[in-house]
């Protein structure tokens, strides 16, 4: 019985995903809920398993394809009777053709090339042909690339037609007839016939490799110039490539022999990569700008002395983890600090929709964590009713499961505020971009230690630079001043945290 395998729900209001990795292929053999493949929207990561054990029948939809909530990703037969299906291949083979079939398969295409497209065949169905003779090109984001005959015979079916898009070691095409040895062939016939075989070859134009060709007109350079590598002498892309950057030594005249050639931008595309974005990095950059055009950002600079909350951690962390079961660091202190800011400052907390300006009687805190897809921003609600063990346990439970790609849509929605620590990587300063709608975001930085004058003497201190970026359209600048103060007072005096002072 046949199984369709369809796209799950992908959260509140997301109504598509991308296909981005398959990890089964057709024929393979699937257990219930083995993972088929992986689904990316803007905001998470999405695994489709299996709905039942079988074999894996057709793909409807490749790596790379965007599809609806419910849509067909593959169909799925149910039971092991399925499973021979791939040795019945061979059968589209014609039973007339004399010998056995051959299939031609992509060739390696490259370090971290997994697909290609069929550009041009050469060759049409019912044709003959000769071991080694090119069957069609392949292009890739990179290079291109030939595919000759693995052997002699009649071409019998094209799998993949000009324009479509093959994986790396699928299949292209069936040789039908194929003697798998052409070669030893004049052994079998008459000494005459044997000695005209050779002249025949040597006075036979050889055909050249047509990107090769379209490669010599582009550089100006003849067959002469270019030394083949290919069977019989035939010219491939790569030994254009090659004669393109070798030094012109053998032109009679040396003329500006000094000046470097300069690399073409044909080669210099050769070394490039391409790679499609992400829709989580789609949607990252179309937020990002969309707030750089809407909100009139501004951003207000300050600087903390972290003396008193290196202090308090350092001498109260064993106990914290000992009783909490969680480590106690510094984002429970800079959430407690903005929370109590935002208090004072409610505009900073606030957000424009339409003509009205919201203001939030609760402190909803995004905290920006980095995953390997990209930045996302979990959400911690009513941070301001929250102790420091309980922030710290969701900020860690809530990073790590970014980090996995497993968080809800849910769980990133309705964020208030944002504080994004860059110091982790190493940030002495910036300028963080706005979270739409919000209207506040708090950038740190690293802690370094730094020289300062406390009491007329030259100290010592660990020091991080804070940077507020606001939406000027609601927050004026003695807010945002204001707003940055009391987050650092609050930090080098963490008592009054307790105190709510």
């Amino acid at each position: 019985m046949s199984i369709e395998v369809r796209v799950p729900t992908l959260g509140e209001s997301v109504t598509e995903a991308t296909v981005a990795t398959w990890f089964k292929k057709p024929g393979d053999a699937v257990a219930v809920d083995e993972m088929l493949c992986e689904l990316e929207t803007d905001k998470v990561t999405v695994e489709v398993p299996s709905p039942a054990a079988g074999t894996l029948g057709d793909i409807i939809a490749a790596e790379g394809e965007t599809v609806g909530v419910n849509a067909l990703l593959a169909t799925l037969s149910e039971g092991a009777g399925a499973a021979p299906a791939k040795a019945s291949a061979p059968a589209a083979v014609p039973a007339d053709a004399g010998g056995k079939a051959v299939d031609v398969m992509v060739p390696t295409l490259g370090e971290s090339v997994t697909e290609a497209t069929v550009s041009t065949w050469f060759k049409k169905v019912g044709d003959t042909v000769a071991q080694d003779e090119m069957l069609c090109e392949l292009e890739t984001d990179k290079v291109s690339v030939e595919v000759p005959a693995p052997a002699a015979g009649v071409l019998t079916e094209i799998l993949a037609p000009e324009g479509a898009t093959v994986e790396a070691s699928g299949k292209l095409a069936v040789i039908g007839g194929a003697s798998g040895a052409a070669a030893p062939a004049p052994q079998a016939a008459a000494a005459p016939a044997a000695a005209a075989a050779p002249e025949a070859t040597a006075k036979k134009d050889i055909e050249h490799a047509p990107s090769a060709q379209k490669l010599m007109a582009e550089k100006g350079l003849t067959p002469s110039q270019v030394t083949g590598t290919g069977r019989d002498g035939r010219i491939m892309k790569e030994d254009v490539m090659k004669a393109a950057s070798a030094p012109q030594a053998a032109a009679p005249a040396p003329a500006p022999a000094a000046a470097p050639r300069a690399p073409s931008p044909a080669e210099d595309a050769a070394r490039e990569e391409r790679v499609k974005m992400t829709r989580l990095r789609q949607t990252i950059a179309k937020r990002l700008k969309d707030a750089q055009n809407t909100a009139a950002m501004l951003t207000t600079y300050n600087e903390v002395d972290m003396t008193g909350v290196s202090e308090l951690r350092n001498e109260y962390k064993d106990l914290f983890e000992k009783k909490h079961g969680v480590r106690l660091g510094f984002m429970s202190f800079f959430t407690k600090a903005c929370c109590h800011a935002l208090r004072e400052v409610p505009e900073v907390n606030a957000e424009i929709d339409g003509t009205d300006i919201v203001y939030k009687n609760f402190v909803h805190m995004g905290i920006a964590a980095g995953t390997p897809q990209g930045l996302v921003v979990p959400v911690i609600r009513d941070a301001d009713q929250k102790s420091f063990a309980e922030l710290e346990k969701e900020i860690a439970e809530k990073g790590r499961r970014a980090r996995d790609g497993k968080l809800s849509m849910a769980e990133m929605q309705g964020g208030t505020f944002t504080i994004s620590n860059g110091g982790v990587y190493g940030s002495l300063m910036s300028s963080p971009i706005l979270n739409p709608p919000q209207s506040g975001i708090l950038g740190m930085h690293k802690i370094q230690d730094r020289p300062m004058v406390i009491g007329g003497q030259i100290v010592i201190r660990p020091m991080m630079y804070l940077a507020l970026s606001y939406d000027h359209r609601i927050v004026d600048g003695k807010g945002a001043v204001t707003f940055l103060v009391r987050v650092k007072e609050a930090l080098e005096d963490p008592r009054r945290l307790l105190m709510d002072l």
